[in-house]
């Protein structure tokens, strides 16, 4: 028999692709990896019965990254990263691509069910570049590799994929190939130009790192160009005159002026005065019109649903889009990443709308129009990709959650609103004359509602309606009244005003946009201010005026959108991948080497805002090698200077940093500091100099003394190592000096905590190793008046995992709190063997003495 091998782009479409198919009857077992689950069920495939396996990636098979060497930060000169870059596991961890192998060996054909935008066209490639090699070859010319193009997760449009099968689109794999390399050439050369000469002068930059993106840098430019527009901005006062009327025991109308407004004071008052001879009112006209609110313009693609998720629902574009994918992964939405606003010929209208007729909210709504028959939705744009965004299935706030429910609310009232009558009203305007003046007031009474009735938030509200009224009738004046008013700036970017200026631009795509947006979020270059508005921060603004002042392309919206019509034009074939690319390329790597040479006039608007490195931050602890002491800044990236000699050492990030004791490394006589994420977290000492400068070869930048091999210093871990950490792999659990009373080790490189020996008034690690488990023994004095051990001894030295005294004064934690410790709820104690991870199969050994010994010594 025949076997098929089936990928999907999640583990949880896989699942769901799988039990449509099979008709429920698949059996499901995990893969080698863990993460991915294969669904196995006999089917017919093109006229035979075969084998199915169902299966899937999670996400990108591969990631670009540059060249070993060229990662090294302090070694390589950032002008030297326009070269090759390689693809690389994207997460070597889940061991994709030799999962792919496992299932593929042996396979006859390949059904990619990848997403069906370029990305997902991109893993398609990655996924067949893994398994063709090790599937059956196929005799002849018999195709072997299909691709499944669908929409939404539901029976009728996966079985439509299944019964149209096409084959992928390596063309608009490659305009993805093409983009991930440029953004990551360009992006890193001049990040890591702009970050390591920065922070290396300015000490209070507060951002760790100051990136430049191809879209992210022109992304931040228009926020930044409207809020030089506020601050150039200068305000002119104007004068309007404001008029209220009524008539008996109605209501009183506010008129507005015909003049609208005057600049001189002087003449306001004068038709003031002449307003104000007359008490009377009187109507001269009366016009009525009937006119129309139209519905939405075109079907949901998702720059729009970004739009109002922002301005209307208060989200976030990038929180917008998870949501908006969690939705589509669930089945309730169709796919929400499309430039599509017009549904296609063969859309079923009538039967998506059908599935919401038992909605408590709108059902009512929805059963009129399936009766009374539904409305032409407008022409939209076909953009050849997905069709628009439309609900799938019918939901309640229950299943979907707050922020679910919203989306996938908006979603549903857009698509019934696009097929309902536009909202009717009859307009009318009153004009009046007071005196010599004219003033008139505008009115809007309800006909029928309309779309307005599935989307409140754009009705006629009764308030807007005016009372009957004829020409020639006479009102009394109230007021006339003189209002001082000033033109007013433009307001601050908001999210969904930024998104239609990258649209326009050419900025990103419909995948992409989201992610800038939260980017210069990410980087302190804007903040997000109430209403969602954009804040550029001192950084973003420098950073901006910089490049218009060096190099104006670097920042403006033309040269990225020139770049994004080239990647269109590979994706449709008619441009070569290779040329686009080197000559992108060479353009930009011209454009680096100009700003290296000019970034003098960058420096000169960075000393104005941000202060020299020398005189930023507060005296900390001892330089080892001018024994002067060094400033700690607190900005982010949190590090050391020493301004005598003019060094810079970095700290770990993310948490607090304190003195240790006045203690001092033997290596090079810095003063040890101590960094802690908190009470519940973990804490280690650590040298600043050897945290930048690894001392030994088995040591890597950024390491503390809890990952020193260093043989006799009494911080070290091999002074406070005890034994292999319980979860991980690589990790060692070490002992926590500061701890006590609430003494607790913790692993040295994940987030595993564990308390031991609480009120105990010291605790030391023996030099001695357990018979059993060979971790390091631990020798306890405990407080006599809460001393835990049986009988009036208050020592003991034991193994903390096999010594039975200490079975019950162990306990497991996590330092981030976040997920307990047991599938079966809290931490648990640790008894005999447990406590080395006895829940996983064969543990290694720990590392012992003598493998730091030997390592110091090599």
């Amino acid at each position: 028999m025949r076997t098929v091998l089936m990928v999907a782009e999640k583990p949880s479409l896989a699942h769901s692709i799988a039990k449509i198919l099979s008709k429920g009857t698949c059996s499901s077992r995990k893969g080698l990896n863990g993460a991915c689950s294969v669904h196995d069920y006999t089917s017919i495939f093109h006229g035979q019965t075969v084998r199915f396996k169902m299966t899937s990636v999670c996400g990108h098979v591969m990631s670009l990254d540059l060249i070993g060497k060229y990662n090294n930060w302090d070694k390589v000169d950032p002008a030297e990263l326009f070269s090759k870059a390689e693809k690389k596991e994207a997460n070597p961890k889940l061991n994709m691509v030799k999962f792919l192998q496992v299932e593929a060996k042996g396979c006859d054909c390949v059904v990619l069910w990848l997403d069906c935008d370029k990305e997902g066209e991109n893993i398609c490639f990655e996924v067949l570049d893994a398994i063709q090699p090790v599937m059956s070859k196929a005799c002849g010319s018999k195709q072997t590799v299909y691709r499944a193009k669908f929409s939404s997760i539901t029976d009728t449009d996966i079985w439509n994929a299944m019964n149209r099968l096409e084959e992928p689109n390596r063309n608009e794999a490659l305009s993805v190939d093409a983009r991930q390399e440029l953004d990551l050439r360009i992006g890193c050369a001049f990040t890591r130009f702009q970050t390591r000469y920065f922070q290396g002068k300015y000490g209070n930059l507060d951002s760790t790192l100051i990136s430049f993106g191809p879209c992210q840098t022109p992304t931040l430019g228009f926020c930044v160009e409207r809020h030089d527009k506020i601050q150039s901005f200068k305000p002119e006062t104007y004068w309007v005159l404001q008029a209220k009327v009524f008539k008996g025991k109605e209501s009183p109308l506010i008129l507005d002026w015909e003049r609208m407004r005057v600049f001189d004071r002087e003449v306001a008052q004068m038709f003031v005065n002449l307003a104000k001879a007359s008490r009377e009112a009187r109507v001269e006209s009366v016009s009525k019109k009937e006119k129309a609110k139209q519905r939405p313009q075109a079907a949901l693609n998702t720059v729009e649903m970004l739009r109002v998720a922002s301005s209307a629902l208060g989200m976030g574009p990038q929180h917008a889009m998870q949501i908006a994918e969690h939705l589509y992964t669930q089945g309730y939405i169709s796919y929400p990443r499309t430039e599509t606003t017009h549904y296609p010929d063969n859309f079923d209208l009538k039967g998506t709308l059908r599935q919401q007729a038992t909605n408590p909210l709108w059902g009512q709504e929805v059963k009129t129009l399936l009766s009374d028959g539904l409305n032409r939705p407008r022409k939209g744009v076909d953009a050849g990709d997905h069709p628009p965004i439309t609900p799938m299935r019918a939901a309640s706030e229950g299943e979907l959650g707050c922020d679910g429910w919203q989306l996938y609310d908006y979603i549903t009232r857009h698509f019934i609103a696009t097929v309902s009558q536009d909202c009717k009203y009859l307009q009318t305007v009153i004009d009046f004359c007071i005196g010599t003046e004219g003033f008139s007031c505008t009115g809007k009474t309800l006909i029928s509602p309309g779309f307005t009735a599935v989307m409140p938030r754009q009705r006629i509200p009764p308030e807007e309606a005016l009372p009957a009224c004829e020409c020639g009738k006479v009102f009394t004046v109230d007021e006339i009244k003189l209002v001082e008013k000033q033109t007013s700036a433009p307001d601050y970017l908001t999210e969904a005003e930024l998104i239609t200026l990258m649209e326009k631009h050419g900025i990103g795509t419909d995948a992409s946009i989201a992610v800038h947006i939260n980017n210069i979020c990410q980087r302190n270059y804007v903040t997000v201010e109430s209403g969602r508005k954009l804040k550029p921060t001192n950084l973003g603004i420098v950073l901006v005026h910089g490049y218009y002042k060096t190099d104006a392309e670097l920042v403006l919206p033309t040269i990225r959108s020139a770049v994004e019509k080239q990647l269109n034009l590979i994706a449709m074939g008619k441009a070569n991948y290779q040329e686009v690319l080197q000559h992108t390329l060479d353009i930009f790597k011209r454009k680096f080497h100009y700003f290296v040479d000019s970034v003098s006039i960058m420096d000169e608007l960075m000393e104005v805002s941000f202060s020299p490195i020398a005189a930023t931050g507060k005296p900390m602890s001892r330089c080892g090698k001018c024994r002067r002491f060094m400033k700690y800044i607190q900005a982010k990236p949190s590090r050391l200077h020493c301004s005598h000699c003019d060094e810079t050492y970095s700290l770990p990030q993310n948490g607090a940093i304190k003195l240790y004791k006045e203690l001092r490394c033997p290596l090079d006589d810095f003063e040890l500091l101590l960094w802690t994420s908190g009470a519940r977290g973990k804490s280690y000492p650590l040298c600043p100099y050897c945290f930048s400068n690894a001392p030994f070869q088995d040591m890597k930048k950024g390491m503390g003394c809890n990952e020193c091999t260093h043989p006799s210093c009494q911080h070290s871990l091999s002074s406070l190592g005890i034994g292999q950490c319980v979860e991980c792999d690589s990790g060692v659990l070490v002992l926590d000096t500061t701890s006590g009373p609430k003494w607790k080790m913790a692993c040295n490189k994940c987030n595993v905590v564990v308390h031991f020996f609480e009120h105990a008034h010291r605790v030391q690690v023996a030099r001695e190793s357990c018979d059993s488990c060979d971790a390091s023994l631990v020798a306890v004095d405990f407080n006599k008046n809460l001393n835990p051990l049986p009988g009036s001894e208050t020592q003991h030295t034991g193994c903390v995992f096999c010594d039975p005294v200490f079975q019950d004064l162990v306990e497991l934690k996590h330092a981030t709190m976040r997920h307990p410790m047991h599938r079966g709820g809290g931490a648990r104690r640790g008894g005999h063997g447990r406590g080395r991870g006895g829940h996983r199969g064969n543990p290694k050994k720990p590392k012992d003495k003598m493998a730091a010994l030997a390592a110091y010594f090599v």
